[in-house]
């Protein structure tokens, strides 16, 4: 065995290290294409290991054929294989922990460490092939590997940190090319200076005669076609994928500068983040790759939430919602999101893109929306619960009643919509106070004034009402609000008051002026039935009894009078109402027949007590529905009902179909000496009202011209009472 003594040529140290430079920048360039290109991720990362394998074996192989190529007729192939085959597998081990993932030191360790022993593999391999047999020293040796692997670490680190970006500085593929090449040249000059080479075959070694072997050069031809073959390979599919990145980086710009984005691996770790998303969640990008979603989590979403959330992406489709995160400083944001999952050849997710739109501001909006509407909503309710409302549009066309309007009206909310108000006018007020109304509110301002309506069932009752416009950008009204409330009883009482000042008024001069009255009528009684007794002229006798009954009809207006100064004490018993209108009824039976009124008696019970002075109560009966018979000198119906008003009171209503009262003149009825009879003095339905109040009772009086007169009569039940 012969110690071989090695130098090398040149020109070949020149060619080599330009294949190799050339198969690396290859390599590197499909090594980044990876990234953008997930469909031929494969073919791009099988084609990198071998262009870069080529440039590692293709220096060890030329340098080491310079040698000798009649070594060639000796030439192993089946180990030259093996040495490129390890190199190649060492090669993909190493690029497999830096490729598409976020990178560690732990990372770069391993990926140098496999690229050390890819190229050592290939020389110690290919000097085996070559029929050489090398001894190593062990100290320069692991120089050698040490040199080499701070070499591939520091070329790593500048081409695929992320302190750097390849897009942005075109020179660093060039640079790591450069530092790569240098490695492997390195790598196998020192491993060379480490080693020492026996000649392994019986020949010995001959000269060079390299220049004249049609093998060299057919080695050198074929190692350059193949590495043209793969510069033109990747040449193409970079000029392919340079229009589709274009393309892609424009859309990623402008989906950058819009929105928030993040990109995941298909177990939810953060692989990427923009500024925005850095922005919006306060924490820095090195705080957020590697990490996953839960960094974020606020806490308000269920579990069930974000297992649909899983569910649907794990399964292919593309996920929508709302989401609230926590940022670092505890702040709380809302993001539309839209998390779309990117399908490998085999259906399955290999990565996340989540792309997000800031919607704090609207949810702001929203809840504060949501607590207005709430004040709105707490608001209508008190006011419906208090109040009578209706809305109209700006004709006065209703809109809208609620349950009190419907209640006091009496009408469904189906026969109020699209309705006016013209539907509940009781004819009591002017057409000139409609106007000043709509005068008033078609201005813009609002109106409060006192309203008589009638309900549908023909019953009168009163609102207090402020109608207030609501009005459009032009100062325009586009719909009316009324708020009313029920001063029916009320007005009652104000009535009841106002005819309470009038009794007591006549209570004052009667007991003024009754006892003066009476005692001279006395005188004149007497006299005048003392000359009736010695008169035998006819003429005079009918003089005078004419007389005698005027002055009784003096006499019982003077003890109207009595009654309003000193009421006589009444005689408080139990008695059956129905009973005591049936006792009136049979009274004025003559008397209605007589007009052709026809009597109705209507009773909520047979019986219905209460505790009264049956003859004042019927003396009340009397007048009332006697005024009734009265007021159909033509015929008509009378009808009287008696029912139960809230259990308290006995509601008496004398209804006749008379002509009606006109509302000036209601407005009198029960003042004293206030009568629409030629014949009356008015003090029969005054004293009526004097003895219903004894009774702790009331009188109210309703009526419209062309159909009528009803007074209702409410009387303390036994129920109540006791």
């Amino acid at each position: 065995m012969e110690f071989l003594s090695l130098s090398s040529n040149p020109l070949l140290l020149f060619l080599a290290i330009v294949l190799t430079f050339m198969a690396t920048y290859t390599a590197l360039d499909l090594f980044l294409l990876i990234k953008g290109s997930e469909r031929n991720k494969m073919f791009l990362f099988l084609g990198a290991i071998t262009s870069m394998g080529i440039g590692i074996w293709v220096i060890n192989f030329l340098m080491m054929l310079s040698l000798n190529t009649d070594s060639l007729r000796e030439y192993n192939l089946p180990l030259e294989i093996l040495s490129i085959a390890i190199g190649v597998s060492f090669i993909g081990i190493a690029f497999y922990h830096i490729i598409g993932k976020a990178l560690k030191v732990y990372s770069l360790y391993v990926s140098s460490f496999f690229m050390t022993m890819a190229v050592f593999c290939f020389h110690v391999l290919g000097v085996f092939s070559l029929n050489y047999n090398p001894s190593y020293n062990p100290f320069l040796l692991l120089i050698a590997l040490g040199v080499i692997y701070f070499a591939f670490f520091l070329s790593f680190w500048i081409l695929f940190s992320k302190n750097f970006s390849y897009s942005s500085q075109g020179w660093l593929r060039p640079l790591s090319t450069l530092i790569i090449t240098a490695a492997i040249v390195e790598g196998y000059f020192l491993f060379t200076k480490a080693s020492s080479f026996y000649d392994g075959s019986n020949n010995g070694v001959q000269g060079s005669t390299g220049q004249d072997s049609f093998l060299f050069y057919l080695a050198i031809f074929i190692s350059m076609l193949i590495l043209v073959g793969l510069v033109i390979t990747s040449t193409l599919v970079g000029k392919r994928l340079e229009t589709s990145n274009s393309n892609l980086e424009d859309i990623t710009s402008a989906l950058d500068a819009s929105s928030i984005v993040a990109i995941t691996d298909p177990r939810g770790t953060i692989t990427y983040v923009n500024d925005k998303f850095v922005e919006i969640s306060k924490y820095n990008e090195e705080e957020l790759i590697g990490k996953n979603h839960r960094i974020l989590n606020s806490g308000f979403h269920s579990r069930e939430f974000f297992k649909d959330l899983w569910r649907t992406i794990g399964t292919g489709h593309v996920w929508k919602g709302e989401i609230r995160n926590r940022a670092k400083d505890g702040s709380i944001y809302w993001v539309n999101t839209t998390i779309v999952p990117f399908m490998n050849k085999k259906g399955k997710p290999y990565q996340y893109v989540s792309i997000r739109t800031d919607i704090t501001n609207r949810k702001l909006a929203e809840d504060n929306l949501k607590n207005s509407l709430k004040e709105v909503s707490d608001f209508k309710f008190a006011l419906d619960q208090s109040s009578i409302v209706a809305m109209t549009d700006q004709r006065g066309r209703i809109t809208y009643v609620n349950d009190k309007f419907c209640e006091i009206s009496k009408y469904s909310r189906d026969e109020l919509m699209g309705q006016d108000h013209r539907i509940l006018n009781s004819g009591y007020h002017s057409k000139e106070f409609f106007k000043e109304l709509w005068r008033t509110i078609g201005t813009g301002n609002v109106w409060k004034e006192e309203i008589r309506n009638k309900a549908k069932d023909d019953s009168y009752y009163w609102v207090n009402t402020t109608i207030v416009p609501f009005l459009n950008d032009n100062g325009k009204p586009y719909q009316y609000v009324a708020i009313r409330t029920d001063i029916t009883d009320k007005k009652r009482t104000e009535e009841y008051m106002h005819r309470q000042d009038k009794l007591a008024a006549v209570g004052q001069l009667a007991a003024g002026v009754a006892h003066e009255i009476r005692n001279p009528l006395t005188s004149m009684k007497g006299y005048t039935e003392f000359l009736t007794m010695d008169e035998e002229d006819e003429e005079r006798k009918e003089y005078l009894e004419i007389i005698l009954d005027e002055i009784d009809r003096v006499d019982d207006i003077v003890e109207d009078f009595m009654v309003l100064a000193k009421p006589k004490d009444l005689t408080m018993e139990v008695k059956d109402i129905v009973s005591v209108m049936n006792n009136v009824l049979s009274l004025l039976d003559y008397d209605a027949r007589k007009q052709g009124v026809a009597v109705h008696l209507r009773s909520e019970e047979e019986v219905m007590k209460a505790i009264v002075d049956e003859n004042r109560i019927k003396q009340v009966f009397l007048n009332f529905v006697k005024n009734a018979i009265e007021a159909m000198p033509n015929g008509g119906d009378l009808t009287i009902s008696l029912d139960y008003s809230n259990q308290k009171y006995i509601h008496v209503s004398i209804t006749d179909t008379g002509v009606g009262i006109p509302e000036e003149k209601l407005k009198r009825i029960g003042e004293p000496f206030y009568t629409t009879k030629e014949k009356g003095n008015g003090l029969g339905l005054m004293i009526s009202f004097k003895i219903v109040e004894n009774h702790n009772g009331r009188v109210y009086v309703e009526s419209e011209l062309g159909k009528g007169t009803t007074f209702n009569v409410l009387i303390p039940s036994k129920r109540y009472s006791g």
